[in-house]
């Protein structure tokens, strides 16, 4: 089997839960025109993913039917334009008022994530920051790791950015979160490498000696 054909199928199956609700083995074999079998070997795979869950319907007669419906983990396989609203409304607020209202936004929001995650970083050493900040940032979306360089010091490195779209636009974006760092992390941070600036990732280089006080 051409590989292109399996990935196909397996998105037409999320396609036609994400339509039609919850489905069985058999709607799905009739609606994509493969054989049931296929059509399990195709469910199995996307529950070990945690893409699909199946529930028991008993019948009143005969053996129960299972249904198989998209778990949320699913919902983010789907295409959401968020980043054009988000947008949208930054500009109409850089025209209706100015633009430091957009920059005191970013602000804002800058300081609660810091009120957020401050606590859970307190005590302990840089480099358990370096790898508790590098792991909330993972979790965030930014497909983040790090690492320890010959001299001591810490990389941060960011291979993916969820708000690509809107840093693209307001660069502001990205001072907030080398300062959200810098705070976080009580250090001197320094960006070498910028996304929204066509880098290849978003990385931070953290100076062990530069200890804020």
């Amino acid at each position: 089997m051409n590989p292109n054909e399996n990935t196909s199928t397996r998105k037409n199956v999320l396609l036609f839960l994400k339509i039609k609700g919850p489905q069985s083995t058999k709607e799905l074999a009739a609606h994509l025109e493969i054989t049931e079998m296929a059509v399990r070997r195709h469910l199995q795979s996307l529950e070990l993913d945690g893409l699909v869950e199946s529930r028991m319907i008993r019948q009143p007669m005969g053996r129960p039917l299972y249904q198989f419906n998209l778990t949320e983990l699913a919902d983010d396989v789907f295409t959401k334009n968020y980043h054009t609203l988000t947008l949208d409304l930054l500009q109409e607020l850089a025209d209706e008022v100015d633009e430091e209202l957009v920059e005191r936004l970013f602000k804002r929001r800058n300081d609660k994530l810091i009120h957020k995650y401050q606590s859970s970083l307190e005590g302990k050493s840089l480099h358990d920051k370096v790898a508790a900040l590098t792991e909330i940032q993972k979790k965030n979306g930014y497909m983040a790791d790090w690492e320890q360089t010959t001299d001591g010091d810490y990389l941060i490195k960011e291979h993916n950015c969820p708000i690509a779209q809107v840093a693209n636009e307001y660069s502001y974006a990205c001072q907030c979160e080398l300062n959200l760092f810098q705070t976080l992390l009580n250090t001197e941070v320094e960006r070498t490498e910028c996304l929204a600036k066509n880098g290849n990732k978003c990385a931070y280089l953290i100076k062990k000696e530069h200890i804020l006080t």
